[in-house]
């Protein structure tokens, strides 16, 4: 799940944005409003952690033109200001949650969590396709009672694809989704990493779930078991 955290105190963003990537996330950070509407422009996000009170645009701000731009991406408003009504025009502005700082990390990261499950496939805390289970908590994925151990990079994969199902995705949508703003992927670090998944979902009878689309990218075909 890729997430954009929109925080302007180093002192909070730095760690909250590694805590974030341990547990699997990927992050882009932003330390100014118009940073992050920058980001969001280029970007297709998961979920938003935005502070209200930033330089430039507000967090208030920000989630209302995210809003009107037409993108549905849940998100979290974490700030200081506490008032219930604070909280309302947070809501009101489009906000689907509400924490004030300091936040209790162990409940933010629950929250992402249950942000994070707003798809269909979800079920309980794994993601579901046809009989293919991922397990994001632990790292692994499963089909008829046997499981596969993923390395983080291939687990980020497998989820981008299972929430993408059958839909023809674009080599760059998918670099765009797995790697970090600045971070440029080698030429055939996409193609590697799918050879890779594809062996780990062999082992489980779905390496030719995911289909090479010549010319256009790559596409996740859930098949029923017999």
């Amino acid at each position: 799940m890729r997430i954009l955290l929109v925080e302007d105190d180093l002192e909070q963003l730095e760690p909250l944005q590694g805590i974030l990537s341990e547990a699997g996330y990927i992050v882009d950070a932003a330390e100014d409003g118009e940073i992050a509407q920058w980001l969001i422009s280029q970007k297709n996000y998961d979920l938003l952690i935005v502070d209200w009170m930033l330089p430039t645009i507000s967090g208030l701000s920000l989630c209302r033109q995210y809003r009107l731009s037409g993108k549905n991406a849940p998100v979290l408003m974490l700030t200081a200001k506490d008032t219930t009504a604070d909280k309302v025009m947070g809501l009101d502005a489009g906000a689907d949650d509400y924490l004030v700082k300091p936040a209790d990390l162990v409940e933010l990261l629950a929250r992402v969590r249950a942000l994070g499950r707003r798809v269909p496939n979800w079920q309980g805390y794994s993601l579901r396709i046809a009989d293919l289970q991922l397990h994001l908590a632990e790292l692994s994925v499963e089909r008829s009672q046997v499981k596969v151990e993923l390395s983080p990079r291939e687990g980020q994969l497998l989820e981008y694809l299972m929430r993408h199902p059958n839909q023809v995705l674009t080599r760059n949508q998918i670099e765009d989704a797995l790697w970090e703003c600045g971070m440029e992927p080698e030429s055939n670090a996409l193609t590697v990493l799918i050879r890779k998944l594809r062996q780990r979902l062999q082992l489980l009878g779905a390496g030719d779930w995911i289909r090479t689309v010549y010319g256009m990218g790559y596409r996740l075909n859930p098949q029923e078991s017999n």
